[in-house]
């Protein structure tokens, strides 16, 4: 096998990591390569392994990491979640456990989604409904001030309870995707060290 042969069976196997993961991983193996030079390339080549072994160890240790580093956006806590969906997947356990682990998974990872889409919509519904309020207390303000400015004032309670509601729920969505990650990222480890017991 040479050089091209590998790093094109190594995008193949990352093709379905996050943009930024895939080009670091593929930017570090051409940099290995690099390093030891064309003479050295069958000795690289060794040392990394096939590159289907390279490839699973690499999405096995991301995974892993997002454990020790939760993520600090919403869109990194989903890549992070993808990465340990695919570190699962690389882990080294039985075929029928593997298909229940993923089973489950979807099925965990689509109540969370799902749940937290609902308190999401829920937020973002009462903000809506005290715009609302606002706009028709200042309506009815001319038709009954004292009706108006009470439809206002609970206009106002509404909107600021959907304004920290929205926001309670991005920090809830950024606990529970950094808590899904981990567990993903554990689960792999756990298949990591069933493989090392063999």
């Amino acid at each position: 096998m040479i050089r091209a042969d590998y790093m094109n069976i190594l995008a193949h196997n990352l093709r379905h990591l996050p943009k930024e993961d895939y080009h670091r991983a593929m930017e570090y193996f051409e940099e290995y390569f690099n390093e030891a030079g064309p003479e050295h390339e069958q000795d690289a080549i060794r040392d990394l392994g096939s590159p289907e072994e390279a490839s699973r160890e690499l999405i096995m240790n991301l995974a892993e990491k997002n454990i020790e580093e939760p993520p600090k956006t919403v869109k990194r806590g989903l890549h992070a979640v993808w990465v340990g969906i695919l570190g699962v997947c690389a882990a080294p356990i039985a075929l029928p456990l593997l298909l229940a682990v993923i089973c489950v998974v979807f099925a965990l990872l689509l109540t969370i989604f799902s749940i937290l889409f609902a308190i999401f919509l829920a937020a973002v519904c009462t903000v809506a409904g005290g715009i609302l309020g606002l706009v028709g207390g200042a309506v009815l303000t001319f038709r009954s001030f004292a009706d108006g400015i009470a439809t206002l004032g609970m206009g106002l309670i509404t909107s600021g309870l959907g304004i920290l509601f929205v926001y309670g729920s991005f920090h809830l969505c950024r606990w529970a995707l950094g808590k899904t990650s981990k567990s993903l990222g554990n689960i792999t480890k756990g298949g990591r060290r069933h493989e090392n017991k063999y």
